[in-house]
């Protein structure tokens, strides 16, 4: 052992006598509780002291009360200041709540990172919700009386790309959380992706239940603290999932045998991240070519397990549904049997009312009733995080595309070929007309932004003390520009044509 070392442990040994007494325990740690006891003594500094002997990584969300002078790094200098602090000296403020909207409270057993967003890996934890006196809701449970969850990471670019990371969450009872319809599944997403002031999901979720898409999911903005740290401003958000006052279908038996009942209800997604389990039906594109970029891959969210049956006949489906889709007369309606035009032409209109270039390429949720002569209906919409991103990579080339035309760096699945039927045209036209004549106009989108945006505002500049400032209006006004961009330009192609 160096000389600095056992000089340093010679000093701890008289700061066990030496140390003021300890911080009691609140709702947010003090910076410098490095092992999560509410307080800041000596074994604060053992701990610490263990952290860099070890080589302890700085992670942005779960080293930052370790990370006392706030260089992004567990070294020698935090042990220094922490020594200090705990002799009497006054620490750096932690980030804390705004106060401006409700606070969700979670505490991991043993208060554990979440560094897996793997099935097996849920943890127990206990939380509350605060309402703040935040005009119509209700808080759900108390510090001293907590109730209980799962959690887990979620995602996949923002979860391996962000410090921020997303969560999923599934309680242990059903509850109505922020005046949404009571369930036990929940996202927490921080949207770290979004350059545009939260916008992205927030307008485009706006956008589909405005259209009339069957289900939109709900989300709304509140704060967290996790294991006594605060980690900003997050979006609640419904998970998609069969359910009542979700996707409201027939739920089938996993493994189910019966041939009358396959045929529904199915919740899938197209998805663009596949791995090597067996939860993925993958079919041909364009049949016979050798491209993987023209293979779809299926996930399917209910059923979770299939029977050769059921995994039988949804490919079956899927593959006769591909094959009239590639019908080369593109006056024939074939392909209208196996899907809801009505239905698509809105989920359409929505991707490209936000030019979302993923919008048929992942996150593509659709689901079918039950019974033989039912359709795929697409939705709910979800991830608008690849939206107007023409903007920031094709300067010049923004706003006069369709979603499926390039620029773009995705491939857009079905939606580029069913474009060539003159039915489907429309189609467009007509849900494209009534969308624009029952109140949807610049001037209410605009004003609902504005809305959203002061809804945010002191939490955005609390949450830029624990992570990174957003230009909120900056943004909003590039935001605004965008999407009246995009829509004048679809109300030239689809209205008088």
């Amino acid at each position: 052992m160096s000389i600095y070392w056992k000089n340093v442990l010679f000093f701890l040994s008289l700061l066990v006598f030496l140390a003021p007494s300890a911080v009691g325990q609140a709702t947010l740690r003090p910076r410098g509780d490095v092992n999560c006891d509410w307080e800041v003594t000596v074994s604060d500094v053992n701990v610490l002291i263990d952290m860099v002997l070890s080589g302890t990584p700085y992670h942005a969300l779960y080293t930052y009360a370790a990370d006392l002078n706030q260089d992004k790094e567990i070294n020698i200098s935090d042990i220094n200041t922490l020594i200090d602090y705990v002799l009497g000296g006054e620490p750096s403020p932690m980030p804390s709540i705004s106060g401006s909207l409700p606070v969700l409270y979670i505490i991991t057993e043993g208060h554990r990172d979440i560094i897996s967003k793997e099935k097996e890996d849920y943890l127990h934890a206990l939380w509350w919700l605060d309402a703040t006196g935040f005009d119509g809701v209700e808080s759900i449970g108390s510090e001293q009386n907590p109730l209980g969850m799962q959690i887990k990471g979620r995602g996949n670019y923002t979860w391996t790309a962000f410090d921020k990371k997303p969560f999923l969450l599934k309680l242990d009872e059903k509850q109505p959380l922020l005046g949404m319809y009571s369930n036990k599944h929940f996202c927490l997403l921080p949207h770290a992706d979004d350059e545009f002031a939260y916008l992205k999901n927030t307008v485009g979720f706006e956008l589909s239940r405005r259209i009339g898409l069957e289900y939109t999911p709900m989300q709304e903005p509140l704060e967290v603290v996790l294991n006594g740290q605060y980690i900003g401003l997050y979006f609640l958000t419904e998970k998609i999932r069969v359910g009542r006052h979700r996707v409201n279908i027939e739920e089938q038996l996993d493994l189910e045998t019966d041939s009358s009942k396959i045929t529904g209800g199915w919740l899938l997604e197209i998805d663009n991240h596949p791995d090597d389990s067996d939860g993925f039906i993958y079919i041909n594109e364009r049949s016979g070519s050798s491209d993987w970029h023209d293979w779809i891959a299926f996930s399917y969210h209910s059923p979770e397990v299939l029977s050769y049956l059921q995994k039988d006949y949804i490919r079956q489906f899927l593959v006769n549904t591909n094959d009239a889709i590639y019908n080369s007369d593109k006056s024939d309606v074939e392909w209208e049997k196996y899907i809801d035009i009505h239905e698509l032409a809105k989920f359409y209109i929505v991707g490209e009312m936000m030019d979302d270039l993923e919008h048929f390429y992942g996150s593509v949720f659709m689901f079918k009733h039950r019974g033989d002569s039912t359709k795929l209906i697409f939705g709910p919409v979800w991830d608008f995080g690849n939206s107007f991103r023409r903007w920031s990579d094709y300067a010049g080339r923004e706003f006069d595309h369709f979603i499926y035309e390039q620029p773009t760096p995705f491939v857009s699945h079905w939606i580029g070929e069913i474009a060539k039927y003159s039915h489907f045209q429309e189609v467009l036209r007509e849900e494209w007309l009534k969308f624009s004549q029952t109140g949807f106009n610049g001037l209410d989108i605009d004003l609902f932004i504005d809305d959203f945006v002061e809804s945010i505002r002191v939490a955005n500049q609390a949450d830029a003390i624990r992570w990174s400032d957003r230009s909120l209006d900056e943004q909003k006004d590039a935001f605004k520009y965008c999407i009246h961009k995009k829509i004048e330009w679809l109300d030239f192609m689809w209205n008088d044509r």
